[in-house]
């Protein structure tokens, strides 16, 4: 059973940062592509930041500049900077593992931007 575990939510100030972590408890995880996607109350979930087991990264464009999407493999997790935050980022995120056959979801991470 793949488990997937997010970390790092909080409350923080407009124009301040956070630091997401997702751990995947799986071998081979390489082989996933690995996203950050984000559910505010009354929206729908929404794709964040995606990394492909090739390194290949996209964002939302209300993310791209501010946010960073990285992994490292040999830790089995996923990383994702956010800076410059702003009120519109607060919502759950939620750390996804996927490839053609299988697709796992961590719990969520609230993030909270507010003064």
């Amino acid at each position: 059973q793949v488990q997937v575990v997010e970390s790092g939510g909080g409350l923080v100030q407009p124009g301040g940062s956070l630091r997401l972590s997702c751990a995947v408890s799986a071998r081979g995880c390489s082989r996933y592509a690995m996203g950050w996607y984000r559910q505010a109350p009354r929206n729908q979930r929404e794709l964040v930041a995606e990394i492909t087991a090739i390194y290949s990264t996209n964002y939302a464009s209300s993310v791209k500049g501010r946010f960073t999407i990285s992994r490292d493999n040999a830790k089995n997790t996923v990383v994702l900077q956010m800076n410059s935050l702003k009120p519109e980022d607060t919502a759950v995120y939620y750390c996804n593992a996927a490839d053609l056959d299988e697709s796992y979801w961590g719990q969520g991470t609230q993030v909270t931007v507010s003064s």
